[in-house]
């Protein structure tokens, strides 16, 4: 059965088809939803325009629209005969927008000039980020192609996430790894190369081949307070503080507070009698190379509350087990970066789990882990124990809003030192 639905906040609702399977679970076409998702995005900044207006600072940062998101670059660094060459994509969580990444897009683009152009995605923000991880993943590798086809002087990429978004990043990259955007010759001037182009084009055929994401070279995969392991019991959503009838009710009723996203996190949707999207996500399929892109890139880092994120658990976001996780009298205090406690250098799994294990974190969580650290890690445990802002770590990790998260600042400055060039 087909039902046309239509969304009541827009003045001009746009259609979008729904499969209404027998068991009566709903679920968007693919090629439907992208498009009802695209328009709603426009339409959402065609009444707040004016939040979205071009802007430059004394000190030469600009801010322009750009591609669904925003591009923060420093304007003389673009315009000079070497303009930079590293695309930066910084990717929100649950109910976020590109506005949470301000203060860290600023702050990269002022420290590395004439390095960086960071590109804060919005093709997934608000009451999309409930659409589910796959579709949010579709529509940020659209966006992410649309960037690169508009800037052909980059020749690498990155992506920094935040919370959910880190999920939503780790799909995108199994959708563009191996995508050559920008050998494509259709892009721009009636199937003419423009002169950018086919230098970009030359370059890429000099080079022996490697595996890329968008046609670029993949540098650093990071995110912070991410729940890799899902959300599914065992502490994994602190909220809840570990009360066994309280988290089989949310993995219960996720669905109705976050929608599909919701089942995605609680490791409950079961598409076509498949298993659920995250287990999927730790290996390679037929069309999405989830582990091979995550391998392509030099870095990879897990930033992880180790105390008071009430959202995302230290176990799922840091991608370990519980007697992995450092110990007290590990953790120490780092001068420049007071809320860094302990740093763990690229390590990759050669370990299985102990039969006790299995039965504390259960068979699901153990496969996520165990495919996931078939590439090498970095792990950055992050503590505010000491801070006022320590209640709202979850979004101080990222300095969401400066003004109520600006202890995360040593947070953000370790990342952009520690990032491969």
């Amino acid at each position: 059965m087909i039902a046309s639905i239509h969304s009541p906040r827009l003045q001009n609702p746009f259609s979008v088809t729904f499969r209404i399977s027998a068991a009566g679970s709903r679920r968007f076409s693919r090629s439907g939803a992208l498009e009802f998702g695209r328009r709603r995005m426009e339409w959402f900044r065609s009444i707040g325009s004016g939040c979205f207006r071009n802007s430059e600072s004394k000190s030469g940062l600009r801010v322009e629209q750009d591609s669904g998101g925003e591009d923060v670059f420093n304007v003389s660094a673009v315009n000079s005969g070497t303009p930079p060459d590293h695309l930066v994509i910084m990717v929100n969580g649950i109910i976020g927008s590109a506005a949470d990444w301000r203060f860290a897009a600023e702050k990269f683009v002022k420290k590395l000039p004439d390095k960086v152009i960071v590109h804060r995605s919005e093709c997934n923000s608000s009451k999309l980020t409930f659409d589910g991880v796959d579709l949010m993943g579709e529509r940020l590798a659209e966006e992410v192609l649309a960037v690169v086809r508009h800037r052909p002087e980059v020749q690498k990429i990155s992506f920094v996430a935040h919370s959910l978004g880190g999920l939503v990043a780790r799909y995108a990259i199994g959708r563009l790894y191996g995508h050559s955007s920008k050998l494509d010759p259709l892009v721009h001037h009636g199937g003419l190369l423009s002169e950018e182009h086919t230098k970009s084009l030359m370059q890429c055929l000099e080079r022996p081949y490697e595996a890329r994401l968008a046609g670029l070279e993949p540098m650093n995969f990071i995110t912070f307070a991410t729940p890799h392991l899902g959300s599914r019991g065992h502490k994994q959503l602190p909220l809840l503080c570990g009360l066994s009838f309280l988290e089989k009710r949310a993995s219960q009723t996720a669905h109705l507070v976050a929608g599909r996203s919701g089942k995605h996190l609680f490791l409950t949707d079961n598409d076509d009698g498949k298993p659920p999207l995250l287990l999927r996500m730790v290996n390679d399929s037929d069309d999405l190379k989830f582990i091979s892109a995550l391998r392509a890139f030099k870095r990879r880092v897990a930033y992880a509350n180790a105390n008071y994120d009430h959202m995302v658990g230290w176990r799922t976001s840091s991608i370990r087990r519980q007697h992995e996780l450092p110990k007290s009298n590990l953790l120490v205090i780092d001068e420049k970066y007071p809320h860094i406690v302990y740093v763990e250098q690229e390590t990759r799994d050669n370990d299985k789990a102990s039969s006790t294990d299995r039965k504390q974190t259960g068979n699901m969580e153990e496969e996520m882990i165990q495919g996931l650290t078939q590439v090498p890690w970095e792990r950055v445990d992050v503590s505010f124990q000491k801070s006022r802002q320590r209640y709202v770590a979850h979004t101080t990790i990222q300095v969401t809003s400066y003004w109520l998260n600006s202890d995360g600042a040593d947070v953000v400055f370790h990342m952009i030192d520690n990032f491969l060039l």
